[in-house]
Order: C-alpha cells, then sequence, then structure tokens
C-alpha cells in the first residue's frame, strides 16, 4: 500500500496534492522543541526536499521537549541528528542539514530556493531576520513561539502581513526558555500547528494560514484565533546585521560590560551601556550599529536612540554570529 494513502483519501490532498507536496523544499531554522514534531510529520507528510540549520549541539537539559533526539545522542549537532532521524523516517525523501547558526549574512542564500520556511529558532534575532527576508521575496513564513506555558503561531509573509506587522515592538520581556522554563507538550502543540500551516501552505487550501495566529494557553486549556490580513507594516524598521555586513565608517557600540563580555563582538567597538548611550553620542550622521548578546538590548536602546540620531541603526546579536 501507499505509505501515503491516508493521507491521499484527504479530499484535500488526493493525488495532485501529494505530488505538490513531493515537489515542495521546506527550511527549518531550529531543529529544537518546535522542531521535534514539525520534522517528522513534514517528513511523514512526504515533503520532498526538507534543509535543516541549527548551530546549536543535543543537550540533556532540553530532551524534556525536544524530544526528536536520543540521550546517546548528546553533544552531537542536533542539525545532524534530527537529519539521520528523518532519513530513517522516509527514505524518498532529500534532507540537508548546516550545523551553523541564522545570520542576516546567510539568511538570503537559505531562503532563495524555499517554498515555505519555519521558524522553530526561539531568536528574536532570527525571527525577524528571516522575516525581513521572507517578506522582501514574498517567501511564506511560519513562525512559532513557546514560553512556560503559552505559545502562538502565526502565518507570515507570502503576501501577508509580516511579523512586523503584528509585533513592530521590542518584546516586553527578554525570559527564555532557559531561564522562565518551558512546558514540552505546550511546546509539541505548536510545532504540530507549524507543520499543519506549512502543508496547508503547500496545497493552497483555503482559508490560508497566511495571516493567520493560533494562540495557546495550556493553564486553562483555551486556545484562540484571529486574522490579521489588514495589519499594517512599520513605516521604519530596525533590522540586524551580520559583523560581515559593517563598515569601516560604522559606529559600533558594545553595549555589554567587559563582565558579561571581555571582549567586544567588533574590534572596533566602543563600550557603552545601555542607559548611557544617548548622552554619550556624537553628532554625526554615520550609520549606528548597536550589539548585545540576543539583539533584545540593542533594540530596546534603538527605540531611544532614533529619536535623536538621524542616521541608520542596525542591530548585532551575538548569538547569530
Amino acid at each position: 500500500m501507499n505509505r501515503y494513502a491516508r493521507q491521499m483519501i484527504l479530499p484535500q490532498v488526493g493525488e495532485a496534492g501529494q505530488k505538490k507536496l513531493a515537489s515542495a523544499k521546506i527550511l527549518v531554522i531550529g531543529a529544537g522543541g518546535l522542531a521535534a514534531p514539525s520534522l517528522p510529520l513534514l517528513a511523514g507528510a512526504g515533503i520532498g526536499h526538507i534543509t535543516i540549520v541549527d548551530g546549536d549541539a543535543v543537550s540533556l537539559s532540553n530532551l524534556h521537549r525536544q524530544t526528536l533526539f536520543k540521550e546517546a545522542e548528546c553533544g552531537s549537532p542536533k542539525a545532524e541528528a534530527a537529519a539521520a532521524r528523518l532519513r530513517s523516517l522516509n527514505s524518498e525523501i532529500t534532507v540537508d542539514s548546516h550545523s551553523f547558526p541564522l545570520t542576516p549574512d546567510n539568511a538570503p542564500s537559505l531562503i532563495a530556493n524555499a517554498d515555505c520556511v519555519l521558524d522553530c529558532a526561539d531568536s528574536y534575532a532570527a525571527s525577524y531576520t528571516l522575516n525581513d527576508v521572507c517578506h522582501g521575496t514574498r517567501t511564506p513564513l511560519i513562525s512559532a513561539s513557546v514560553l512556560s506555558a503559552a505559545g502562538y503561531v502565526g502565518g507570515f509573509c507570502g503576501g501577508a502581513p509580516s511579523l512586523r506587522a503584528v509585533f513592530p515592538d521590542a518584546p516586553d520581556s527578554g525570559a527564555s526558555c532557559a531561564t522562565a522554563g518551558v512546558f514540552g507538550p505546550v511546546v509539541g502543540i505548536m510545532g504540530s500547528l507549524q507543520a499543519q500551516m506549512a502543508l496547508s501552505v503547500i496545497l493552497g487550501l483555503n482559508p490560508s494560514p497566511l495571516g493567520q495566529m493560533v494562540q495557546f494557553d495550556a493553564v486553562n486549556f483555551r486556545s484562540t484565533s484571529f486574522r490579521f490580513d489588514s495589519a499594517r507594516e512599520p513605516a521604519k524598521i530596525l533590522p540586524f546585521a551580520a559583523l560581515s555586513q559593517l563598515m569601516s565608517n560604522d559606529m559600533i557600540v558594545e553595549l555589554r560590560g567587559i563582565e558579561e563580555a571581555p571582549s567586544a563582538l567588533h574590534p572596533e567597538a566602543e563600550r557603552i551601556l545601555p542607559d548611557q548611550v544617548v548622552e554619550n553620542l556624537p553628532s554625526t550622521n554615520r550609520r549606528l550599529v548597536l550589539c548585545c548578546a540576543t539583539g533584545l538590548r540593542s533594540w530596546r536602546t534603538a527605540e531611544r536612540v532614533r529619536q535623536v540620531w538621524p542616521g541608520e541603526i542596525l542591530l548585532v546579536a551575538a548569538s547569530a554570529c
């Protein structure tokens, strides 16, 4: 029996739909908790070409939600381990893996051939970097985020409003799964929804998941959903940049103190703490580059600085370098 028989019975799929899935190319950024359910589901559905990008290694403390991996794989590159698992699940598909982080420098080439992109990275810098490239190329982006016992998943770009149209400002909290904790099943639910949205995009189902947001609260077992088709793009954005994209005449500011970062992210960076940046900026039209660990401090500082800074402002995150 055809391995996709139970799927092809669906009127939304059929033989024609299965051919669409087989010819589709999906890029998945991040091979952690969100990817743990979405990757096997995409492979099982017969997505013809899956590319996985993740620069981290398998860690024991993450296995409660990163159920794609085994204890014996701790220390192994996540992208490679995930790719091997998918190949064992479905020998009919092609799976590529890249054991390096997504950056503003490599994002365009990674996204260039993708029919759909899944943001499973758990990183502000990665999410908005993906968003900006996908918005420019009209590539569908399925982005999810989970913290503690709640999360969301949405379909952005590809002709729908971008992530910045829905979340134009810097996040209120810098908490992460590592600092605030997270329930594994909530991550699994959001990751599964990412896979379903991706399949719907490839199959061209109506209504489209692009322009749709789904939120889930595991404490009260409550799910809400809304469309954001009419959301407006912000007039100005604060883009993320890679170190390789900086120029010699940029004014580069390292926002981390010496205790946190003994070596500045860039050798020519001037070290200024976030609450002292505005009063220490020179009067110039040079491009301003703000550097920190995750990009969040840079973003929040830039929101204050751009009220007085006449030139362009870029953000650099050490986690994406």
